[in-house]
């Protein structure tokens, strides 16, 4: 028979994915894969009932029902200040996973270089093998997850044609400071780089951090392909719904790679989710504020473990540092903390381009009571 792709043996199958699929047989809490426990706005479970009731059940337009697009265009609009048409920036996408492919597609070709910072969510590794491209890495030292700025213009000099910038950043919770996207967006200028932005938790973050979008920053529209969701705003990671903004031109192509990749999202739930983007501006304070709740409440069982981790700024993840424990494989570590302690983990080696075992990774996007459970197990690696 004949083989198997040369790419499909650079990567393995999604180890975030797998950890869910530990924690259910070991019948663990589930803090690995990043999604809530909890259901979305009532306002949008209505919409989707109707729509089960209603016509929208074939083919939207590729790129997007028209209701949704205009409503995703007065919120980016409202958010960045920046002009979006409907019918001309935006491309609704199987999730932001898709939107990430789309974008990559559509502005490298195989062989060239992207840039990312590391720790990154592993699907961008992914991405760059898929799509023929070279990964190259920038670090972000723990526990602060700064940057080099030598080592970011190194990377930049070498001949990038696009670079990734997850903010606020999975896995390490980092939001970006306004002097720090500067420094990049001068780069990208200087280097004549595309910006490929993931900004899936971008309502989601912690006083007295601040969401900047990158594309709002002066000159950076045009370079900047924003890739988000609806998914961890609304609570609704199944629904996979996902968007690309960007300039006209570059939409025109990135509708072709999206056209041919999934043909469309679901038709119902692009309509039904317009009722989320109707939600007036105390939802997404709320929010914000629902998931500090959230944050400090895991935090304050970390604390009582004894065990050192960085706080999270943004997004819904914590780094736990587990060097105590002596492991040489976190993948081990997770395994056994699944078993043993009865709480699903990621190993945070699936985040870093260099070897490292130091970490696991604890999503606190679920309902209270969950979470107090999972902090009582997690009382049990407290170190003396």
């Amino acid at each position: 028979m004949p083989t198997t792709s040369r790419r499909t043996s650079r990567f393995t199958e999604s180890l975030i994915r797998e950890m869910t699929r530990v924690a259910l047989r070991h019948d663990a809490i589930n803090l690995s894969q990043g999604f809530p426990d909890h259901n979305p706005p009532r306002e949008l479970l209505e919409a989707a009932k109707a729509e089960m009731d209603g016509d929208n059940h074939q083919y939207a337009i590729t790129w997007g029902a028209a209701p949704l697009r205009e409503a995703l265009a007065e919120k980016i609009s409202r958010d960045t200040g920046l002009p979006c048409d409907p019918a001309q920036n935006l491309i609704v996408t199987c999730g932001a996973t898709e939107a990430m492919m789309v974008a990559v597609m559509t502005v490298c070709d195989p062989g060239d270089k992207i840039g990312m910072f590391s720790p990154f969510y592993e699907n961008y590794s992914a991405d760059a093998i898929l799509t023929g491209c070279q990964p190259v890495h920038v670090s972000l030292q723990p526990p602060d997850y700064t940057f080099d700025p030598a080592e970011l213009r190194r990377v930049f000099a070498d001949g990038l044609k696009a670079f990734i910038l997850c903010n606020p950043s999975n896995p390490c919770g980092k939001v970006f400071t306004r002097p720090e996207l500067l420094q990049i967006a001068a780069l990208a200028e200087e280097f004549d780089v595309w910006v490929i932005t993931d900004e899936v938790y971008e309502h989601i973050v912690f006083a007295p951090h601040r969401h900047v979008y990158f594309s709002a920053l002066p000159g950076m529209a045009a370079r900047t392909i924003m890739c988000s969701s609806l998914s961890k705003t609304f609570a609704i990671t199944g629904w996979r719904l996902g968007y690309v903004f960007a300039a006209p031109a570059v939409v025109n192509q990135a509708r072709k790679v999206h056209d041919f990749l999934t043909v469309g999202a679901a038709a119902p739930l692009q309509h039904a989710v317009v009722a989320g983007l109707k939600l007036p501006a105390t939802y997404y304070e709320k929010l914000a504020r629902d998931y500090t709740d959230r944050r400090d409440l895991l935090l304050g069982y970390l604390d009582r473990t004894g065990l050192g981790y960085t706080r999270p700024q943004g997004a819904y993840f914590v780094m736990l540092d587990i060097s105590p424990f002596g492991y040489a494989n976190d993948v081990e570590f997770a395994h056994w903390m699944t078993r043993e302690i009865g709480v699903a983990p990621v190993p945070g080696s699936v985040f870093f381009a260099v070897p490292e075992h130091r970490y696991v990774r604890l999503n606190f996007a679920k309902k209270h009571e969950t979470l107090h459970a999972a902090g009582e197990r997690l009382l049990k690696l407290k170190r003396g």
